[in-house]
């Protein structure tokens, strides 16, 4: 694979670099994701917006920006190495491409410009209790009256449902046959009656995701994407995306830079951690691992750009970009060692309150704590190497 770029692509990067530089909000730079308000979130997706580049995945005719995979995969490269918030996944790389590709053209017409604004926020309904991984096993019952579905049900892990305008939903419609035969995507406004969102703190001490509750919320027939009992289809379509961009392969990149210059700067017998032999071979384990990985996005990427979907392949992003991303949170909290201490906010609120040691210590526990989640959510790890032995290997 040639990864080479040619004049016109460096041209692209420069413009690429120049536009985050000089538009790149200020009170954003170096923010960690967990400190962010809404309007946080939402600051550069809106000046993405109003420069048109907020969905490069998408086709030009639904408001993409018509550029190259190797224009693509530039724009990630920059965009990580700045350190920029991406717009939230669940509009622009998940719900977007389910509209345009299922949605009826009402649909298209309403969904789609707020997402590219930023003007609607949207949360995913999927996992509940007793059916996160093993999706078919969800609960959550639609019943159709008249011109209007009864939603009934659970929902749980509803990352920013606090924030949320709308929520796209699985529901069952029918316990007839096969369980995935009785699934129905619905898109639901959160402002609704019946509709209760209740916090999950978790680990690192964040509000990131959510208890969904829904009572006797009534939604309209109209928002119903594609067929009912045929969404098991869409909601597959929509894991894979989700599944790809989980990978993070130019995130990574930047979060092993920052864990060399950790390294330089801790000591080990009195020499940089980085001249030692066998944390240097972790972190090249590590890089040679992410280049794989990176040649194997491109591939997808290569095969979406001729309109092929992501297949089994996005399962195999899935494992290797959380696994890797699980691996730069632990090497990075071998390298600090006790000063990662301080910042576990279960911890008394004395003396491990105030911080200790370098700069570059502080954040690395709750870091570490938060990656946890990677290889369960989006479909857990375990679950896609069943989907790679069924659908790759023929197993």
């Amino acid at each position: 694979m040639d990864i080479d770029f040619e004049p016109e692509d460096k041209a692209f990067r420069d413009d690429v670099r120049s536009f985050i530089e000089e538009n790149y909000p200020q009170h954003l730079v170096g923010v960690d994701r967990g400190e962010l308000s809404k309007e946080d979130f939402l600051a550069w997706h809106k000046i993405l917006a109003k420069k048109g580049w907020a969905a490069p995945s998408w086709p030009e005719e639904f408001g993409g920006t018509g550029w190259t995979v190797t224009q693509k995969y530039i724009w990630n490269e920059e965009s990580a190495a700045f350190g920029t918030i991406p717009p939230l996944p669940f509009g622009i790389a998940m719900l977007g491409p389910v509209i345009y590709n299922f949605g009826n053209q009402e649909q298209k017409d309403w969904v789609l410009p707020g997402i590219l604004s930023g003007d609607t926020w949207w949360c995913q309904g999927y996992s509940e209790p007793g059916a996160g991984s093993d999706l078919a096993g969800l609960k959550t019952k639609a019943e159709l009256e008249g011109d209007e579905y009864v939603v009934n049900g659970h929902k749980i892990w509803t990352t920013l449902a606090q924030h949320a305008d709308w929520m796209f939903c699985l529901v069952r419609t029918s316990s007839d046959g096969k369980p995935q035969e009785g699934i129905s995507f619905l898109l639901i406004d959160m402002n609704t009656p019946g509709i209760e969102v209740k916090p999950i703190i978790t680990i690192d001490g964040g509000h990131e995701v959510n208890e969904v509750f829904l009572t006797d919320v009534r939604v309209p027939a109209k928002n119903l994407v594609g067929e009912q009992d045929k969404g098991w289809t869409i909601a597959k379509f929509l894991l894979g995306n989700e599944r790809s961009g989980i990978a993070g392969v130019a995130r990574s990149k930047k979060a092993i830079d920052r864990l060399r210059d950790i390294a330089r700067g801790e000591l080990e017998d009195g020499a940089p951690l980085l001249d030692s032999a066998d944390f240097a071979r972790k972190i090249s384990e590590l890089e040679i691992d992410l280049t794989a990985l990176e040649y194997t996005e491109l591939r997808t990427l290569a095969s979406e750009s001729k309109g092929q979907g992501p297949g089994p392949e996005s399962s195999i992003l899935k494992i290797k970009g959380t696994e890797i991303q699980q691996r730069i949170t632990e090497l990075t909290m071998e390298a600090v060692g006790n000063y990662a201490s301080p910042w576990v906010p279960q911890l008394d609120r004395g003396d491990n309150y105030l911080s200790i040691g370098p700069d570059h210590a502080e954040g690395v526990s709750q870091s570490y704590f938060n990656n946890r989640k990677t290889s369960i959510y989006g479909g857990s790890n375990e679950i896609q190497r069943n989907i790679i032995a069924k659908m790759v290997l023929g197993l």
